[in-house]
């Protein structure tokens, strides 16, 4: 007997875990740390989920004709003409709890798309013009990749915010070793270099 999960199964799988991962690493941060800036260009932690929420009703919606049930909570998915960075960020009026409850109810949109439709289902992603055709098997591989950028984003920031490290919570993929000191023999490497040397 074939026990091996089907390749919708495994695809939400990854898809599943990605998302816990994103919405992992904003546990236990108060609001002012889950929106403050931690990059050159502005990323935040909460900005990450809100993106990613984006990312989903658009792949998982408008490319396969399917409607974001209530459009005038996400106003910021019409805002990128007065701010192309809407997404990445929670306006004073936007709470990291709703963002959270938000992507939740995304989580399950996006779901019920992969659910109805077949992974030959074809489908057009307007914001690509015209190399938009795709099939849901495609859209399913390539918001899994985008995501799991963010969530190695997210990885660094939460890191830098308080240590706290791990791939998933029942699967951190963390060794358990002495941290300084391995950065230690890292630094220790990296400085015997010159600094003006170039691979």
């Amino acid at each position: 007997m074939n026990t091996l999960p089907g390749t919708k199964q495994m695809l939400l799988h990854y898809l599943h875990d990605v998302r816990t991962a994103l919405r992992w690493k904003c546990e236990g941060l108060s609001e002012r740390e889950l929106r403050m800036p931690r990059t050159s260009t502005g990323t935040n932690l909460i900005g990450l989920v809100k993106h990613a929420a984006g990312i989903e009703i658009g792949y998982f919606g408008e490319t396969f004709s399917r409607a974001w049930p209530t459009p005038d909570e996400v106003p910021w998915l019409d805002d990128f003409d007065d701010d192309p960075n809407a997404d990445l960020y929670l306006s004073a009026d936007e709470s990291s709890r709703g963002i959270l409850d938000l992507y939740g109810r995304v989580a399950e949109f996006a779901d019920s798309t992969i659910a109805d439709l077949p992974l030959e289902a074809h489908g057009h992603v307007p914001w690509w013009g015209d190399r938009g055709d795709v099939t849901l098997h495609r859209v399913i591989l390539h918001v899994i990749t985008d995501l799991s950028r963010h969530a190695g984003h997210a990885d660094v920031l939460r890191e830098e915010i308080d240590g706290a490290v791990g791939l998933i919570p029942r699967a951190t993929n963390i060794p358990d070793i002495d941290h300084r000191a391995h950065v230690a023999t890292v630094r220790a490497i990296a400085e015997s270099f010159p600094q003006e040397s170039r691979p």
